[in-house]
């Protein structure tokens, strides 16, 4: 009676085992399949303002505008990201970033919509582009304003290291040069003035 319980109990406790990898196995395969749907349906709306934003009219201007702005939101991320691994002084520029990004989310979100009302209806809200028009101004020239400083301060910092560079370099140079022996100054005045005389007589 003990073996069989002994069996048994082995056998339960490797059904519990194999249940607990397949549940791992399922859970990872679900998460797996979720990032996949969204970077599939992130790419494909990607693509499609691509294609949109080929076209004539102000719907392809909005995602024409659209583009842009993740272009210069993208282009200012990565160069405060390089600051940051420089370990320049930002200090509030990560966060003003991120408050701008998160205003440019809106703002893409309201030229997305303008876009999908133009494309469905021939009537034109053109009053409503303008201001669209004047926000992403705003939103590109924070984002230009943020790139030229750090761009400034990086050559700025480059000038000084160049500088110190080239005076440590003539500094090296100079000591580098052979120092003239006064014994060779001797010779040397004491063979012209001979080839002088030579040269008299």
């Amino acid at each position: 009676m003990s073996a069989i319980s002994t069996v048994v109990f082995i056998v339960l406790a490797l059904l519990a085992v194999m249940l607990t990898v397949a549940g791992v196995g399922i859970y990872f395969l679900v998460k797996l399949g979720t990032k996949a749907t969204t970077k599939a349906r992130q790419t494909a709306t990607r693509i499609t303002t691509h294609v949109n934003a080929m076209g004539q009219g102000e719907a392809a201007e909005a995602e024409r505008l659209r583009l842009d702005l993740q272009r210069e939101i993208t282009l200012t991320r990565q160069a405060v990201d390089q600051a940051r691994r420089h370990g320049w002084d930002l200090g509030d520029l990560p966060h003003l970033l991120g408050e701008l990004t998160e205003q440019a989310g809106i703002h893409d979100g309201q030229l997305a919509i303008y876009a999908q009302q133009l494309r469905m209806s021939h009537y034109a809200d053109h009053a409503t582009l303008q201001r669209l028009r004047e926000h992403q101004a705003k939103l590109t020239s924070m984002c230009a304003g943020i790139r030229a400083d750090l761009l400034g301060s990086q050559v700025q910092y480059a000038s000084s290291g160049i500088d110190d560079l080239r005076a440590r370099t003539e500094l090296e140079i100079e000591s580098r040069r052979r120092t003239p022996d006064p014994l060779d100054e001797i010779d040397e005045l004491y063979r012209k003035t001979m080839q002088e005389r030579g040269e008299q007589s």
